[in-house]
């Protein structure tokens, strides 16, 4: 299998995995509060982390290599914790679709500008027309997600 192939794969899974992940933590949080959800899930992301680089790597060397690593680059975890808290949050008051379409919405757009300015390091990729329409069409189908 290429890379390409692989990755392709685990966007696929990763997608559905994201779907669930938002049922799951909605009811959750439910039980025991969104706060509560939270920090279990980010204490078990963390110690299933470092398991999988213990495995992998023989080694939780990487962990001291981060911390050497500009502020800026380690703003990605904060940006993950925000994405657990909101679907947390949102998806018991506004449903699993419409938290999913609005979070892909978002992601898609954001991702258009991080490809169309080269931002964080990233590779200048130009927004044509096709492009713009699939973010608007997706931004249409999150708003009327919203929708009961």
């Amino acid at each position: 299998m290429s890379g390409g192939a692989l990755a392709t794969g685990l966007a696929v899974a990763a997608g559905l995995a994201g779907s669930v992940q938002v049922a799951l933590m909605s009811r959750l949080g439910e039980r025991i509060g969104v706060l509560e959800a939270l920090a279990f899930s980010a204490a078990l992301t963390a110690v299933l982390a470092a398991v999988v680089l213990l495995l992998a790597r023989q080694s939780l060397a990487g962990f001291e290599r981060a911390v050497h690593q500009p502020l800026w680059l380690l703003l990605g975890g904060v940006m993950g914790l925000l994405i657990v808290f909101t679907i947390t949050f949102a998806g018991p008051r506004i449903g699993v679709a419409a938290t999913v379409g609005i979070l892909i919405a978002g992601q898609l757009a954001m991702g258009a500008a991080i490809d169309r300015f080269g931002l964080f390091g990233s590779q200048k990729i130009a927004l044509h027309w096709p492009r713009l329409a699939g973010i608007a069409l997706l931004a249409a189908g999150a708003a009327l997600s919203l929708r009961k």
